[in-house]
Order: C-alpha cells, then structure tokens, then sequence
C-alpha cells in the first residue's frame, strides 16, 4: 500500500491552538472494520528496530533537558495509544498527545467512513514555546518524515 503526503485538513485551531507547523500522510486500505482506534493500535504495535533505537537516544539525550520520555510514568492516564494518552476519541478521530515544556503535539488519526475503500490519514500538529522546542523539531523533522509513513504501512499490513 502506497502512503503519500497531503495538505492537513483539520481544523488545527481547536484541535492545538497557535500550532505552527502541521503535516498529514494517508493510506487508502480494504479493511471496512477499521475504526479509529484500531487505526491508531495498529500503527503503535510496533515500531520498526530503527525507530525504536532513535527514541531511545531521543530520550537519553532529551531526559537531562528534563522533557518527558517515554519510560514507564505510574502517573500516566490509563488511555494510552503505544506512548500516546488519548485526549479524544470517536470512531472514526482518534486524537493523541501532551503537553510539554518546550513542545505540545497531537497525533490526529481520521477513518472516513465505510465504503469500497477506506482512508487513514495522520495529522501531527505541533505547537513550540520556545528555543528549544523549536530546535528539537528541527532536529526530529527528517525523523518523523520517515517513521509516520512507516507506522501508516502498518495499518494496510
């Protein structure tokens, strides 16, 4: 299946206010069960070795920054999408994410709805609050080109 990047269609102001930078990828699939959230399961279930290996640098080196990593938290909500707490949910939206110090994102998972063919389509919308939100988007970007494409193929596979 063939994911290709297109223009965000959500409504960023209500979902992550003042964000300054958005992009969304989509894949077209078969599979006429697919809600939202099993979209959003499905991409979390497991990340390729090369991903897995670059978080687990993002967060040696973004830990003494004293950002949130995605170890355990015993504080953490119960609704998690892989290291993701939902903050809303329908069938067919999925909305993840958090608030930071240096950065606030959301993942935005959409379903259209039932029919020949469905398409899942992935907004990021993120919000930075200073210089080193900024940097660290700057320096994650060619990163997230590469891994948000390869978590969609998950969904198709």
């Amino acid at each position: 299946m063939n994911v290709r990047e297109i223009t965000p269609f959500v409504d960023a102001a209500t979902l992550l206010a003042g964000a300054q930078f958005a992009d969304a990828f989509q894949i077209e699939i078969k599979d006429h069960e697919l809600d939202a959230r099993r979209a959003a399961e499905r991409m979390m279930a497991r990340q390729p070795r090369w991903a897995e290996a670059l978080l687990s640098l993002r967060n040696l080196l973004v830990a003494p920054l004293g950002l949130k990593t995605s170890g355990a938290n015993p504080n953490a909500p119960r609704d998690m999408i892989g290291i993701f707490p939902v903050v809303s949910e329908t069938s067919n939206r999925l909305i993840a994410g958090f608030n930071d110090r240096h950065l606030d994102f959301r993942v935005v998972v959409d379903v259209t709805a039932p029919g020949s063919v469905r398409q899942v389509t992935v907004t990021t919308l993120v919000k930075t609050h200073n210089w080193l939100g900024r940097t660290y988007l700057a320096i994650i970007m060619p990163f997230h080109r590469l891994i948000v494409p390869a978590l969609l193929r998950q969904v198709a596979a």
